[in-house]
């Protein structure tokens, strides 16, 4: 959890890079191209854009697309997490071509893709291992060493201390803008690599194209010159322990919710999410997680400030972990995940209350008497406005909200009819319920 200190004090000019206008209302989809698809290449991912353009997703992010690293691999496929060529395509996706043939389907749809790189570390079998030895860090027995204090050996690290290494990663990321059009990255443990490196970084890769980029990392001053989103850890967590432990929704709003709007600047956005790749792989499914709570969570990090994450397969119901290290290809099948992910998406991108960071309205708490289990709030903007009541127990509530500040005629999202607000609004809510009002102007 980010502790307050004295920087919360700062003026929101704290940040000093500015996020693309086509990110203001965006949503993320994570793309594990080994298993979005029987055959796990590129062309078969092109078949289902239309799909997801559907459901409301604006930004790819592929997972690497980089050859893996044979010696010390993990498993028969090995991670994509240990890269054995930072300018080529794993041929098990395809050719350049057929990457090229992708990105311009992605944009003909009107949609962005980001790649996901690994700065950190490579494989064993890097060229660079034996052209440039001397950038990688050395253990004390001056040997190559993985990223120390984890499991991670079939990679080893790179010592940033070496000009010529910054350098080198420098263009790499360059190149797959230049040649390629990409839109920005996904930057894997970007806290293990120093800022100041990811700082000339965007500096440089904005004089090519207004570029987004996503930080797995919690670290506020991330966000000052390099990235526009990080990863928001803290809420998942919180969220699980509410969904499986009962915990009391006060851990959520003064334990998190307070330090949040406190502490990271309007423009810094954070990730929100259910499932991504780690959980899934390590930690088990959206279901297993969050249990009864899953919908509730799930509107939840939808519609509080930040960006919102779908990882491949949460819209079929994945109920299982997918393998990492072997071939293991989602099963595709119609599921009410798809119909809710879609009906927030579309108001999300209607109504400007719940657009991304400095784009939108701030999460505003709505006072009820039923503190310990219900989270209300609003999100306001240019006239646009998002009421959201959401039981995050395991109890039937009787609730009553102050909404003296919120009076006015609204839309049930989920439902379509009108709601009048008075000073008052009572909500009988069972387990797990939720209940969101919009006003949506028409232009």
């Amino acid at each position: 959890m980010v502790h307050m200190s004295d920087r919360r004090y700062q003026p929101r000019s704290y940040v000093e890079i500015s996020t693309p206008e086509w990110v203001k209302n965006a949503t993320l989809y994570e793309l594990n191209i080994r298993q979005f698809s029987k055959e796990g290449n590129f062309k078969a991912i092109e078949e289902q854009l239309p799909r997801l353009k559907k459901m409301g997703i604006d930004i790819i992010w592929l997972m690497p697309i980089h050859p893996i690293g044979e010696l010390h691999r993990k498993g028969s496929l090995g991670s994509y997490y240990s890269v054995k060529n930072y300018f080529e395509v794993n041929p098990e996706f395809g050719t350049e071509e057929d990457f090229k043939s992708l990105v311009k389907a992605i944009h003909d749809e009107g949609m962005f893709v980001i790649l996901d790189w690994v700065a950190n570390h490579t494989s064993w079998d890097n060229p660079l291992v034996d052209e440039r030895p001397e950038w990688y860090t050395k253990s004390r027995k001056n040997t190559f060493q993985s990223t120390r204090w984890r499991d991670y050996d079939d990679i080893i690290e790179l010592d940033y201390s070496h000009p010529e290494l910054r350098r080198y990663m420098t263009e790499a990321l360059k190149y797959w803008i230049t040649e390629f059009d990409i839109d920005g990255y996904r930057c894997d443990i970007a806290s293990f690599v120093p800022i100041d490196f990811w700082e000339n970084v965007r500096s440089e890769l904005d004089t090519l194209k207004p570029v987004f980029m996503l930080a797995e990392g919690e670290d506020r001053d991330l966000h000052r010159k390099a990235f526009d989103a990080t990863y928001n850890w803290t809420l998942w967590n919180i969220l699980h322990q509410i969904a499986v432990n009962h915990y009391s929704v006060k851990t959520l709003t003064e334990a998190y919710l307070a330090e949040h709007v406190s502490v990271f600047p309007k423009e810094a956005l954070r990730m929100n999410f259910i499932d991504n790749h780690d959980k899934n792989s390590w930690e088990g499914t959206p279901s297993g997680n969050f249990g009864d709570a899953l919908q509730a969570a799930t509107v939840f990090t939808f519609l509080m400030d930040g960006i919102p994450l779908v990882y491949n397969g949460q819209e079929a119901g994945l109920d299982r972990s997918l393998e990492f290290f072997e071939k293991d290809p989602i099963s595709w099948q119609t599921h009410d995940n798809a119909k809710l992910y879609a009906t927030i998406f579309n108001l999300k991108h209607r109504n400007q209350a719940l657009w991304n960071g400095r784009f939108g309205g701030e999460i505003v708490r709505i006072m009820n008497d039923k503190m310990d289990q219900i989270i209300s709030f609003v999100r306001e903007k240019n006239g646009h406005k998002v009421l959201a009541f959401i039981n995050l127990s395991k109890d039937h509530v009787l609730a009553q909200f102050d909404t003296s500040f919120d009076r006015g005629s609204y839309e049930n999202l989920f439902s379509g009819k009108e709601q009048i607000v008075d000073d008052t609004l009572i909500i009988d809510m069972a387990p797990w319920d939720y209940v969101v009002l919009h006003h949506t102007p028409s232009n």
